[in-house]
Protein backbone atom coordinates (compact mmCIF):
# COMPACT_ATOMS: atom_id res chain seq x y z
CA UNK A 1 0.00 0.00 0.00
CA UNK A 2 1.25 3.61 -0.83
CA UNK A 3 1.87 5.38 2.30
CA UNK A 4 -0.35 7.04 4.02
CA UNK A 5 2.08 10.34 4.68
CA UNK A 6 4.17 12.05 1.73
CA UNK A 7 6.53 14.53 3.99
CA UNK A 8 9.06 13.35 6.01
CA UNK A 9 10.17 15.80 9.31
CA UNK A 10 11.43 16.00 12.19
CA UNK A 11 14.37 18.22 12.78
CA UNK A 12 11.86 20.93 14.83
CA UNK A 13 9.80 20.39 17.70
CA UNK A 14 7.23 18.84 15.12
CA UNK A 15 6.71 16.89 12.39
CA UNK A 16 5.33 17.74 9.46
CA UNK A 17 3.18 15.48 7.21
CA UNK A 18 0.47 15.98 4.16
CA UNK A 19 -1.55 13.08 3.19
CA UNK A 20 -1.02 12.37 0.05
CA UNK A 21 -3.14 13.54 -3.33
CA UNK A 22 -2.58 10.19 -5.19
CA UNK A 23 -4.70 6.89 -4.96
CA UNK A 24 -3.40 3.54 -3.22
CA UNK A 25 -1.25 0.86 -5.26
CA UNK A 26 0.63 -2.05 -4.58
CA UNK A 27 4.74 -2.19 -3.66
CA UNK A 28 6.01 -1.28 -7.06
CA UNK A 29 4.83 2.15 -7.96
CA UNK A 30 5.44 3.46 -4.10
CA UNK A 31 8.41 5.56 -5.18
CA UNK A 32 6.88 6.76 -8.48
CA UNK A 33 3.96 7.45 -7.03
CA UNK A 34 5.23 9.98 -4.59
CA UNK A 35 7.15 11.12 -7.02
CA UNK A 36 4.08 12.19 -9.07
CA UNK A 37 2.67 13.61 -5.51
CA UNK A 38 6.14 15.12 -5.19
CA UNK A 39 4.90 18.55 -7.30
CA UNK A 40 1.96 19.18 -5.86
CA UNK A 41 3.10 18.45 -2.30
CA UNK A 42 5.56 21.14 -2.57
CA UNK A 43 2.96 23.78 -3.43
CA UNK A 44 0.98 22.93 -0.64
CA UNK A 45 4.21 23.26 2.02
CA UNK A 46 4.21 26.59 0.31
CA UNK A 47 0.90 27.89 0.89
CA UNK A 48 0.51 26.23 4.41
CA UNK A 49 4.30 27.90 5.48
CA UNK A 50 3.81 31.14 3.95
CA UNK A 51 5.55 30.66 0.70
CA UNK A 52 9.52 30.40 0.24
CA UNK A 53 11.71 33.41 1.63
CA UNK A 54 14.53 34.69 -0.21
CA UNK A 55 17.72 34.67 1.80
CA UNK A 56 20.50 34.37 -0.86
CA UNK A 57 23.25 33.97 1.85
CA UNK A 58 21.79 31.67 3.84
CA UNK A 59 20.35 29.63 0.90
CA UNK A 60 24.08 29.72 -0.56
CA UNK A 61 25.48 28.28 2.75
CA UNK A 62 23.14 25.33 2.53
CA UNK A 63 23.76 24.48 -1.25
CA UNK A 64 27.05 24.47 0.01
CA UNK A 65 26.58 22.17 2.87
CA UNK A 66 24.46 19.60 0.71
CA UNK A 67 27.45 19.44 -1.80
CA UNK A 68 29.85 18.80 0.62
CA UNK A 69 27.39 15.80 2.04
CA UNK A 70 27.21 14.03 -1.71
CA UNK A 71 30.37 14.83 -2.54
CA UNK A 72 31.44 12.68 0.93
CA UNK A 73 28.96 10.11 0.20
CA UNK A 74 30.55 8.59 -2.57
CA UNK A 75 27.36 8.58 -4.49
CA UNK A 76 24.95 7.56 -1.82
CA UNK A 77 23.57 10.91 -1.63
CA UNK A 78 21.86 12.60 -4.70
CA UNK A 79 20.71 15.61 -5.84
CA UNK A 80 18.88 18.03 -3.35
CA UNK A 81 16.89 20.92 -3.88
CA UNK A 82 16.70 23.30 -0.83
CA UNK A 83 13.52 25.80 -0.39
CA UNK A 84 13.65 28.08 2.61
CA UNK A 85 10.08 28.81 4.18
CA UNK A 86 8.46 32.01 5.67
CA UNK A 87 7.95 30.67 8.44
CA UNK A 88 8.67 30.89 11.88
CA UNK A 89 8.69 27.78 13.37
CA UNK A 90 11.71 25.52 13.89
CA UNK A 91 11.36 22.66 11.39
CA UNK A 92 13.19 21.03 8.63
CA UNK A 93 11.79 18.29 6.69
CA UNK A 94 12.14 16.39 3.47
CA UNK A 95 10.06 14.87 0.16
CA UNK A 96 10.95 11.30 -0.80
CA UNK A 97 12.18 12.54 -4.02
CA UNK A 98 15.06 15.23 -2.22
CA UNK A 99 13.59 18.35 -1.84
CA UNK A 100 14.91 19.39 1.50
CA UNK A 101 12.96 22.32 3.58
CA UNK A 102 14.31 24.38 6.55
CA UNK A 103 11.95 27.21 8.13
CA UNK A 104 13.63 30.53 8.84
CA UNK A 105 13.00 29.84 12.50
CA UNK A 106 15.25 26.20 12.21
CA UNK A 107 18.13 28.58 10.63
CA UNK A 108 17.80 31.05 13.16
CA UNK A 109 18.24 28.52 15.86
CA UNK A 110 21.42 27.26 14.71
CA UNK A 111 24.51 28.47 15.30
CA UNK A 112 27.61 27.10 13.05
CA UNK A 113 28.06 25.49 10.15
CA UNK A 114 28.18 21.71 11.60
CA UNK A 115 25.11 22.32 13.66
CA UNK A 116 22.79 23.43 9.97
CA UNK A 117 25.08 20.29 8.39
CA UNK A 118 23.65 18.18 10.69
CA UNK A 119 20.40 18.98 10.31
CA UNK A 120 20.22 18.64 6.54
CA UNK A 121 22.31 15.59 7.14
CA UNK A 122 19.28 14.06 9.45
CA UNK A 123 16.79 14.75 6.43
CA UNK A 124 18.52 13.38 3.92
CA UNK A 125 19.19 10.00 6.19
CA UNK A 126 15.21 9.82 6.57
CA UNK A 127 15.13 10.11 2.41
CA UNK A 128 18.10 7.43 1.68
CA UNK A 129 16.81 5.41 4.25
CA UNK A 130 13.31 5.37 2.66
CA UNK A 131 11.73 5.72 5.97
CA UNK A 132 8.39 7.29 3.94
CA UNK A 133 8.54 4.35 2.44
CA UNK A 134 8.72 1.58 5.19
CA UNK A 135 6.88 3.64 7.92
CA UNK A 136 4.20 1.49 9.26
CA UNK A 137 3.22 3.89 12.22
CA UNK A 138 0.25 6.20 11.40
CA UNK A 139 -0.61 7.98 14.53
CA UNK A 140 -2.31 11.76 13.37
CA UNK A 141 -2.98 14.22 15.47
CA UNK A 142 -6.21 16.63 14.50
CA UNK A 143 -5.54 19.80 13.03
CA UNK A 144 -4.76 22.15 15.66
CA UNK A 145 -5.54 24.89 13.78
CA UNK A 146 -9.62 23.61 14.27
CA UNK A 147 -8.60 22.61 18.00
CA UNK A 148 -7.56 26.11 19.18
CA UNK A 149 -10.87 28.13 19.27
CA UNK A 150 -12.57 24.83 21.20
CA UNK A 151 -9.39 24.22 23.54
CA UNK A 152 -9.75 27.86 24.09
CA UNK A 153 -12.97 28.80 24.69
CA UNK A 154 -14.29 25.85 26.96
CA UNK A 155 -11.00 25.27 28.97
CA UNK A 156 -8.13 27.65 27.88
CA UNK A 157 -6.03 26.23 31.15
CA UNK A 158 -5.82 22.99 28.73
CA UNK A 159 -5.43 25.37 25.63
CA UNK A 160 -3.25 28.03 26.09
CA UNK A 161 -0.28 26.05 24.53
CA UNK A 162 -1.87 24.89 21.65
CA UNK A 163 -0.07 26.58 18.83
CA UNK A 164 -1.79 28.54 16.15
CA UNK A 165 0.79 28.65 13.84
CA UNK A 166 0.61 24.90 13.02
CA UNK A 167 -1.92 24.74 10.24
CA UNK A 168 -1.40 20.80 9.51
CA UNK A 169 -1.94 17.52 11.13
CA UNK A 170 1.05 16.26 13.02
CA UNK A 171 2.71 13.01 13.23
CA UNK A 172 6.22 11.43 14.15
CA UNK A 173 8.93 9.10 12.87
CA UNK A 174 8.96 6.06 14.77
CA UNK A 175 11.33 5.92 17.75
CA UNK A 176 13.90 3.86 15.94
CA UNK A 177 14.28 5.67 12.92
CA UNK A 178 15.25 8.95 14.33
CA UNK A 179 17.65 7.31 16.11
CA UNK A 180 18.71 5.70 12.93
CA UNK A 181 18.35 8.95 11.16
CA UNK A 182 20.69 10.34 13.95
CA UNK A 183 23.23 8.28 13.58
CA UNK A 184 23.48 7.72 9.89
CA UNK A 185 23.75 12.01 10.11
CA UNK A 186 26.63 12.17 12.65
CA UNK A 187 28.65 9.87 10.36
CA UNK A 188 28.15 11.63 7.14
CA UNK A 189 28.57 15.03 8.62
CA UNK A 190 31.93 13.96 9.74
CA UNK A 191 33.22 12.29 6.16
CA UNK A 192 32.10 15.89 5.12
CA UNK A 193 34.73 17.56 7.24
CA UNK A 194 32.30 18.93 10.28
CA UNK A 195 32.68 18.69 13.58
CA UNK A 196 30.34 15.67 14.39
CA UNK A 197 29.63 17.16 17.63
CA UNK A 198 27.66 19.59 15.65
CA UNK A 199 24.40 17.29 16.10
CA UNK A 200 24.56 16.96 20.00
CA UNK A 201 24.49 21.16 20.27
CA UNK A 202 21.42 21.47 17.54
CA UNK A 203 19.40 18.84 19.65
CA UNK A 204 20.22 20.92 22.94
CA UNK A 205 19.23 24.10 20.94
CA UNK A 206 16.06 22.30 20.25
CA UNK A 207 15.35 21.46 24.07
CA UNK A 208 16.43 24.67 25.18
CA UNK A 209 13.59 26.60 22.62
CA UNK A 210 11.48 24.02 23.33
CA UNK A 211 11.58 24.41 27.23
CA UNK A 212 11.36 28.42 26.51
CA UNK A 213 8.43 28.21 24.31
CA UNK A 214 6.63 25.87 26.91
CA UNK A 215 7.62 27.68 30.10
CA UNK A 216 6.28 31.15 28.73
CA UNK A 217 2.98 29.38 27.70
CA UNK A 218 1.93 27.67 30.69
CA UNK A 219 1.95 24.42 29.24
CA UNK A 220 0.49 21.75 30.74
CA UNK A 221 2.33 17.86 30.76
CA UNK A 222 -1.14 17.38 28.63
CA UNK A 223 -0.55 19.62 26.19
CA UNK A 224 3.48 18.79 25.67
CA UNK A 225 1.74 15.20 23.59
CA UNK A 226 1.44 18.17 21.19
CA UNK A 227 4.69 19.11 20.79
CA UNK A 228 6.29 15.76 21.00
CA UNK A 229 4.02 12.43 20.46
CA UNK A 230 5.22 9.68 22.84
CA UNK A 231 6.84 7.86 19.56
CA UNK A 232 9.12 10.28 19.53
CA UNK A 233 12.66 9.75 21.28
CA UNK A 234 13.15 12.59 23.44
CA UNK A 235 15.96 14.74 23.08
CA UNK A 236 17.96 13.78 26.23
CA UNK A 237 18.21 10.59 25.03
CA UNK A 238 19.02 12.11 21.41
CA UNK A 239 21.56 13.76 22.28
CA UNK A 240 22.97 11.05 24.36
CA UNK A 241 23.02 8.85 21.24
CA UNK A 242 24.83 10.90 18.73
CA UNK A 243 26.74 12.14 21.07
CA UNK A 244 28.28 8.76 21.86
CA UNK A 245 28.53 8.52 17.85
CA UNK A 246 30.39 10.96 17.74
CA UNK A 247 32.87 10.05 20.36
CA UNK A 248 33.69 7.03 18.39
CA UNK A 249 34.59 9.51 15.31
CA UNK A 250 36.89 11.44 17.63
CA UNK A 251 37.56 13.50 20.24
CA UNK A 252 35.44 17.04 20.98
CA UNK A 253 37.41 19.80 18.91
CA UNK A 254 37.66 17.89 14.86
CA UNK A 255 36.32 19.00 12.16
CA UNK A 256 35.01 23.00 10.82
CA UNK A 257 32.00 24.39 13.19
CA UNK A 258 32.72 27.79 11.64
CA UNK A 259 30.09 29.96 13.79
CA UNK A 260 31.44 33.07 11.39
CA UNK A 261 30.45 32.00 8.80
CA UNK A 262 27.07 30.78 9.54
CA UNK A 263 26.16 34.10 11.69
CA UNK A 264 27.20 36.44 8.59
CA UNK A 265 24.76 34.26 6.68
CA UNK A 266 21.54 34.79 8.40
CA UNK A 267 22.64 38.63 9.52
CA UNK A 268 19.11 40.04 8.87
CA UNK A 269 17.09 37.25 8.34
CA UNK A 270 13.40 37.87 9.74
CA UNK A 271 12.73 35.97 12.60
CA UNK A 272 9.25 35.81 14.32
CA UNK A 273 5.86 36.78 12.76
CA UNK A 274 5.54 38.16 9.43
CA UNK A 275 3.57 42.01 9.44
CA UNK A 276 1.08 40.44 6.69
CA UNK A 277 -0.15 37.83 9.26
CA UNK A 278 0.57 40.30 11.99
CA UNK A 279 2.55 40.79 14.52
CA UNK A 280 2.99 40.51 18.30
CA UNK A 281 4.62 42.54 20.39
CA UNK A 282 4.79 41.92 24.22
CA UNK A 283 0.61 42.63 23.94
CA UNK A 284 0.25 44.68 21.21
CA UNK A 285 -1.20 43.27 18.11
CA UNK A 286 -0.68 44.85 14.69
CA UNK A 287 -1.70 43.68 11.38
CA UNK A 288 -0.19 45.93 8.61
CA UNK A 289 -2.41 44.27 6.04
CA UNK A 290 -5.13 44.57 7.75
CA UNK A 291 -4.11 47.88 9.07
CA UNK A 292 -5.76 47.48 12.76
CA UNK A 293 -3.85 47.20 16.17
CA UNK A 294 -4.80 46.04 19.51
CA UNK A 295 -3.11 46.27 23.36
CA UNK A 296 -4.27 42.82 24.91
CA UNK A 297 -5.43 43.41 28.55
CA UNK A 298 -2.31 43.39 31.16
CA UNK A 299 -1.10 40.08 31.97
CA UNK A 300 -2.30 38.18 28.71
CA UNK A 301 0.35 37.05 26.49
CA UNK A 302 -0.85 36.70 22.42
CA UNK A 303 0.18 34.53 19.93
CA UNK A 304 -0.52 35.28 16.03
CA UNK A 305 -1.56 33.19 13.20
CA UNK A 306 -2.95 34.22 9.91
CA UNK A 307 -6.45 33.79 10.64
CA UNK A 308 -6.47 34.90 14.05
CA UNK A 309 -4.94 35.81 17.83
CA UNK A 310 -4.98 33.48 21.18
CA UNK A 311 -4.27 35.14 24.25
CA UNK A 312 -4.42 33.56 27.43
CA UNK A 313 -4.11 35.34 31.19
CA UNK A 314 -1.09 34.72 33.00
CA UNK A 315 -3.09 32.44 35.71
CA UNK A 316 -5.22 30.77 32.64
CA UNK A 317 -8.57 32.07 33.94
CA UNK A 318 -9.02 33.97 30.73
CA UNK A 319 -8.70 33.89 27.14
CA UNK A 320 -8.54 35.81 24.53
CA UNK A 321 -9.79 35.35 21.09
CA UNK A 322 -9.68 37.68 17.66
CA UNK A 323 -10.15 36.48 14.03
CA UNK A 324 -12.61 38.22 11.60
CA UNK A 325 -15.07 37.84 8.78
CA UNK A 326 -17.54 39.24 6.24
CA UNK A 327 -20.89 40.46 6.71
CA UNK A 328 -23.50 38.80 4.04
CA UNK A 329 -25.11 41.49 1.84
CA UNK A 330 -28.40 41.81 3.82
CA UNK A 331 -26.75 41.54 7.58
CA UNK A 332 -26.08 44.36 9.94
CA UNK A 333 -23.73 44.31 12.45
CA UNK A 334 -26.32 44.08 15.15
CA UNK A 335 -28.16 41.16 13.39
CA UNK A 336 -24.80 39.77 13.36
CA UNK A 337 -23.54 39.41 16.83
CA UNK A 338 -27.68 39.33 17.99
CA UNK A 339 -27.34 35.94 16.17
CA UNK A 340 -24.34 34.55 18.29
CA UNK A 341 -21.11 33.28 16.69
CA UNK A 342 -20.78 31.07 19.12
CA UNK A 343 -22.46 28.03 19.73
CA UNK A 344 -23.99 27.33 22.92
CA UNK A 345 -23.60 30.80 23.96
CA UNK A 346 -26.76 33.24 24.48
CA UNK A 347 -25.58 36.66 23.54
CA UNK A 348 -27.56 38.99 25.29
CA UNK A 349 -27.36 42.62 26.45
CA UNK A 350 -26.17 44.47 23.09
CA UNK A 351 -24.44 47.59 23.24
CA UNK A 352 -23.46 50.00 19.66
CA UNK A 353 -20.67 52.31 20.20
CA UNK A 354 -18.31 53.76 18.23
CA UNK A 355 -14.57 51.97 18.05
CA UNK A 356 -12.26 53.71 17.14
CA UNK A 357 -14.54 55.55 14.82
CA UNK A 358 -16.40 52.35 13.45
CA UNK A 359 -19.16 51.06 14.41
CA UNK A 360 -19.07 48.66 17.10
CA UNK A 361 -21.13 46.53 19.18
CA UNK A 362 -20.22 44.88 22.55
CA UNK A 363 -22.21 41.88 23.99
CA UNK A 364 -22.69 39.70 26.98
CA UNK A 365 -22.60 35.82 26.01
CA UNK A 366 -23.27 32.89 28.89
CA UNK A 367 -22.41 29.96 28.80
CA UNK A 368 -22.36 26.78 31.09
CA UNK A 369 -19.47 27.54 33.11
CA UNK A 370 -17.97 30.58 31.27
CA UNK A 371 -18.76 34.35 30.98
CA UNK A 372 -17.98 35.81 27.98
CA UNK A 373 -17.60 39.77 26.47
CA UNK A 374 -18.10 39.53 23.29
CA UNK A 375 -16.70 42.62 20.87
CA UNK A 376 -17.54 43.32 17.05
CA UNK A 377 -16.05 46.46 14.93
CA UNK A 378 -16.95 46.93 11.65
CA UNK A 379 -14.88 47.73 8.68
CA UNK A 380 -16.97 48.01 5.35
CA UNK A 381 -18.09 44.47 4.84
CA UNK A 382 -15.30 42.97 7.51
CA UNK A 383 -16.46 42.55 10.97
CA UNK A 384 -13.39 41.98 13.04
CA UNK A 385 -14.63 39.71 16.27
CA UNK A 386 -13.27 39.63 19.47
CA UNK A 387 -13.77 37.02 22.55
CA UNK A 388 -13.11 37.21 26.13
CA UNK A 389 -13.72 34.31 28.15
CA UNK A 390 -13.60 34.10 32.05
CA UNK A 391 -14.33 30.88 33.73
CA UNK A 392 -16.32 31.11 36.96
CA UNK A 393 -18.91 34.02 37.64
CA UNK A 394 -16.46 36.83 36.78
CA UNK A 395 -17.56 39.09 34.07
CA UNK A 396 -14.78 40.47 31.72
CA UNK A 397 -16.32 43.43 30.99
CA UNK A 398 -13.58 46.06 32.23
CA UNK A 399 -10.82 44.10 30.21
CA UNK A 400 -12.69 43.96 27.45
CA UNK A 401 -13.38 47.77 27.73
CA UNK A 402 -9.76 48.33 28.07
CA UNK A 403 -9.02 46.06 24.83
CA UNK A 404 -11.83 47.97 22.78
CA UNK A 405 -9.99 51.32 23.67
CA UNK A 406 -6.68 49.96 22.85
CA UNK A 407 -8.56 49.02 19.31
CA UNK A 408 -6.65 51.33 16.23
CA UNK A 409 -7.11 51.26 12.38
CA UNK A 410 -3.49 52.17 11.28
CA UNK A 411 -2.85 55.00 8.13
CA UNK A 412 -1.51 53.79 5.03
CA UNK A 413 2.05 54.91 6.33
CA UNK A 414 1.95 53.10 9.93
CA UNK A 415 0.89 50.08 8.04
CA UNK A 416 4.10 50.56 5.49
CA UNK A 417 5.99 50.93 8.78
CA UNK A 418 5.57 47.69 10.01
CA UNK A 419 8.47 45.74 9.46
CA UNK A 420 9.63 42.44 10.49
CA UNK A 421 11.96 41.82 13.35
CA UNK A 422 15.49 40.91 12.53
CA UNK A 423 17.93 38.46 13.27
CA UNK A 424 21.51 40.75 14.10
CA UNK A 425 24.62 40.21 14.71
CA UNK A 426 26.76 41.55 16.95
CA UNK A 427 30.44 42.03 18.46
CA UNK A 428 30.25 41.77 22.67
CA UNK A 429 32.41 44.37 24.06
CA UNK A 430 34.06 44.23 27.27
CA UNK A 431 31.63 44.28 30.40
CA UNK A 432 28.45 43.08 27.62
CA UNK A 433 26.53 40.39 29.12
CA UNK A 434 23.69 38.58 28.36
CA UNK A 435 21.51 41.58 30.10
CA UNK A 436 23.56 44.11 28.59
CA UNK A 437 22.15 42.54 24.74
CA UNK A 438 18.80 41.76 26.14
CA UNK A 439 18.38 45.60 26.55
CA UNK A 440 18.72 45.36 22.67
CA UNK A 441 16.16 43.46 22.24
CA UNK A 442 13.24 45.70 22.58
CA UNK A 443 10.12 45.02 22.45
CA UNK A 444 10.86 40.97 23.01
CA UNK A 445 9.02 39.35 26.19
CA UNK A 446 12.10 37.53 28.49
CA UNK A 447 14.17 39.23 26.28
CA UNK A 448 17.21 37.68 28.26
CA UNK A 449 16.25 34.06 28.24
CA UNK A 450 15.46 34.26 24.14
CA UNK A 451 19.23 35.46 23.69
CA UNK A 452 20.43 32.51 25.23
CA UNK A 453 18.16 30.35 23.89
CA UNK A 454 19.53 32.16 20.36
CA UNK A 455 23.10 31.70 21.09
CA UNK A 456 23.19 28.22 23.09
CA UNK A 457 24.24 30.00 26.44
CA UNK A 458 23.72 27.94 29.44
CA UNK A 459 22.11 29.53 32.42
CA UNK A 460 25.21 31.49 34.01
CA UNK A 461 26.77 31.36 30.76
CA UNK A 462 29.45 34.97 30.30
CA UNK A 463 29.56 36.21 27.25
CA UNK A 464 32.93 35.90 25.25
CA UNK A 465 34.13 39.83 24.52
CA UNK A 466 35.17 40.39 20.63
CA UNK A 467 32.80 37.05 19.74
CA UNK A 468 29.59 37.85 17.55
CA UNK A 469 25.97 37.04 19.11
CA UNK A 470 22.52 36.87 17.79
CA UNK A 471 19.94 39.06 18.73
CA UNK A 472 16.51 40.48 17.27
CA UNK A 473 15.42 44.14 16.31
CA UNK A 474 13.65 45.91 14.59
Amino acid sequence: MVPTLLLLGCAGDQSILLPPQASEGEIAPRVSTLQRASASEHQRLLSAFGGEYRAPKARAQLDEVVQRLAKAGDGQIGAYEITILNSPAVNAFALPNGRLYVTRGLLALANDTAEIASVLAHEIAHVTAQHAIERAERELESALVSQVVAQVLNDPQQGAAVSAVSKLSLAKFSRQQELDADQISVRNIARAGYDPYGAGRFLAALGRNTAFRNSGQNQSADDKRLDMLSSHPQTPERIAAVTAAARQIGAPGIGERDAGRWLAAIDGLAYGDEPRDGVVRGRRYVNSALRIGFTAPEGFSLEAARDMVIGVSANGAQALRFDSVTLKPDQTLQSYVAAGWIEGVETTAIEPLDIAGQPGVIAVGKGTDWTFRLAAVQAGNRVYRFILAAKGGGDPERPMRALMGSFRVLSAEEAQAVRPITVRIVTAAAGDTPATMAARMAEQERAQELFMVLNGIERGGALVPGQRYKIVAD
